[in-house]
This record gives C-alpha cells, sequence and structure tokens, in this order.
C-alpha cells in the first residue's frame, strides 16, 4: 500500500511538535514537504523529520508533490491556504480555529465539498486517552447521570511584541476564541444541545492582548446540565493546569491533562461545617501527558485512506465557532446568550442544509 504524501505549512511556535506527531505514522505517510516564509524555521523542521523532505517558502510550490497538508499558519491564514489546497485536490487537517468569520467557515466547506477532499480540524483533545475513557464512562452512566462539567486552562502566554496572536484581528478573538474553542468543542461534545450562556473576558493581567486573555463561560444545557470553562494566559502559577471535573450523581471524576491522570472521587458524605471530608479516590487511568496529535494524524490518514468521515469535521468546527461568537455578541451588548438551535448537528451533514 503506498504512502500518504504530507506537506506542513507553517513551522512557526507549533511546528516541532507537529514534526514529532508523524513518528506513529511512517508506515502510512512520509512528509515530503515543509513550508515557511522563514526558510531556516522550515529547514530546522524538516532536520527532525527523515527522508530529507523538501524545504520551500511558498506553499503553492510543492502542491505537486503531496496529497495532504497540515496547515499550521496564523488564523487569519486558514482560510485562504487550505482552499487554495482542495482546490488543488489535496486533503487538509487545518490548525484550530477553522477561521476568522462564519462566511470563511463556509467557503471552505464548499470547497471541501466541491472537491470531495478530507477537510478535518485539528481539535486534538477530542483524541486524548483520558478525555475519550471520560467520555465513555459519562455516555455509560457508569457514575451515575452528569449534571455539571468544568474545564480548567491555565497557562501563561505571552507572544512578543508585534507577533499576530496578540491582534483581534489576525487571531480572530482573544483567548476564548483561539484555544477556548478546543473546549468549547468538548463541551458541546459531552453535554449535547446548549440552551444558554454567558461569558465574561478582561485584558487585566494580559494587557499585552487586544482582546481577553482571560475567560470564563457557563453554558446551560437541554436537561438543566451546566457546562463551565475557566481559563487564563496569564497564570504565573497553577495549581488547576489541565483539567477537567465531572460531577455525577454517583462521584466526581477528574481528568488531570496536566499529569496524565484519570481519578474517581466518589463516597463522600454530607457535608458538616468543620468537619474534613473523607471520600474514596482511585486511579482509573494514567497515560502520557503530551497532546494527542499523533493520534489524530492517524485518524486524519485513515479517512483519506477509507473514507470515513473525520471526528473533527468542518462542520462541528464551525457550530462550535458559531456559539462563540454568539456568546462574544451577547457579552458586548449585557445580555445572556440564547444558544437554542446551536451545537453540535445543527447544520445538518451538508453546508447546503443551513
Amino acid at each position: 500500500m503506498s504512502k500518504t504524501r504530507v506537506g506542513i505549512i507553517g513551522c512557526g511556535g507549533m511546528a516541532t511538535g507537529h514534526a514529532l506527531r508523524f513518528e506513529k505514522v511512517k508506515d502510512h505517510a512520509d512528509v515530503t514537504a515543509v513550508v515557511d516564509i522563514d526558510i531556516a524555521c522550515a529547514q530546522a523542521v524538516a532536520d527532525l523529520l527523515p527522508n530529507s523532505p523538501r524545504v520551500a517558502k511558498d506553499y503553492r510550490e510543492i502542491l505537486g508533490e503531496v496529497d495532504a497538508l497540515l496547515v499550521v499558519l496564523p488564523h487569519h491564514l486558514h482560510h485562504s491556504v487550505s482552499i487554495d489546497c482542495m482546490d488543488a485536490g489535496k486533503h487538509v487537517l487545518v490548525e484550530k480555529p477553522m477561521a476568522n468569520s462564519e462566511q470563511e467557515c463556509i467557503e471552505m466547506l464548499a470547497a471541501a465539498e466541491r472537491n470531495q477532499r478530507v477537510l478535518m480540524v485539528a481539535y486534538c483533545m477530542r483524541f486524548h486517552p483520558l478525555v475519550r475513557e471520560l467520555h465513555r464512562l459519562i455516555k455509560s452512566g457508569t457514575y451515575g447521570e452528569l449534571f455539571e462539567l468544568s474545564i480548567w486552562t491555565e497557562q501563561y502566554t505571552h507572544p512578543p511584541e508585534g507577533h499576530w496572536a496578540r491582534s483581534q484581528s489576525t487571531l480572530g478573538g482573544g483567548q476564548l476564541f483561539s484555544h477556548g474553542c478546543h473546549y468549547v468543542d468538548l463541551l458541546l461534545w459531552f453535554l449535547g444541545r446548549p440552551v444558554r450562556g454567558s461569558h465574561f473576558g478582561t485584558r487585566t493581567g494580559t494587557p499585552w492582548m487586544e482582546r481577553e486573555g482571560t475567560s470564563h463561560l457557563t453554558i446551560e444545557f437541554e436537561g438543566g446540565i451546566l457546562g463551565y470553562h475557566g481559563a487564563t494566559w496569564g497564570a504565573r502559577g497553577t495549581r488547576l493546569g489541565y483539567s477537567v471535573h465531572a460531577h455525577c450523581t454517583e462521584g466526581m471524576l477528574e481528568a488531570d491533562i496536566q499529569h496524565g491522570v484519570l481519578y474517581a472521587h466518589s463516597g463522600a458524605d454530607v457535608h458538616e461545617p468543620g468537619k474534613p471530608v473523607i471520600q474514596k479516590t482511585e486511579i482509573l487511568l494514567e497515560t502520557p501527558s503530551a497532546k494527542p496529535t499523533d493520534e489524530e494524524m492517524i485518524h486524519f490518514l485513515e479517512c483519506i485512506r477509507t473514507g470515513a468521515h473525520p471526528l473533527t469535521d468542518g462542520i462541528s468546527s464551525l457550530e462550535g465557532l458559531r456559539v462563540i461568537w454568539e456568546l462574544y455578541r451577547a457579552e458586548e451588548a449585557h445580555q445572556l446568550a440564547d444558544l437554542r438551535g446551536m451545537g453540535l448537528g445543527s447544520y445538518g451533514t451538508s453546508i447546503h442544509s443551513q
């Protein structure tokens, strides 16, 4: 069976991690080209890969040498580059968020449809072993009925002066849009149809950001389940790191993403002031704490090879971004966001169903 020829477009801060993802798929894919306007950055990534891939400054130079492309560019470039690649007959795995506007997302979906190419968005957290096991346990009701899910992401992200990630126009928004899109996607995947929500963001503590660097959102889902995401790019220290807490009627599940452990906490007595909480804690799963970009790439290649539909497809990505855009709009209007009719499944299986 011939290998899929893959090109990497964009060799900035995330590129080293993306290069390393190919170790697990070396029997199914070869990286044949690496592209960046800074040729030294492209060469640095090429040096991490076997088979001496071609290095180029312009992605259009290498389109005849690849079958699929990993687009790892500033957000405002996702739209034009991805469409060019699909119109050239190439499959695309584009970094999140998909694009900076709804119209751009729709045009990318149309390009995938007319060219019959795979368009997948790099929401790698859906492929994390802890997240997948947490999802399975919640859906199976192993610990009773879920009523609240909280996701925490605290990190120190301080791009240098002039960096595209500081600007609202090139980033597409603030911390919520750029990084929180991962976790809005997870909330929708876990909890189903949203009803209403609120978002509060601030630049305080992250003055280098044009829009919010700290973000808190709460969403009510059908059935009264609450979803929460608390995040900051200003954390000079953290205890929560990356973690997910799922409160169920028979216990609390904790996915400690930062340390790679899934816990179950159960059996706590009714709270009494001044009395220490005694509970049973067990480890359900331990796994490396790195982001599962290798599993994401395995899935992308399988979709190309078999025609399977991507788990993190362009339509579900657009659906999650629509929730974020409505949360932003309502925040600016000092209102609750009406999220009825949004969420995964709201666009159907084709852009023509909207």
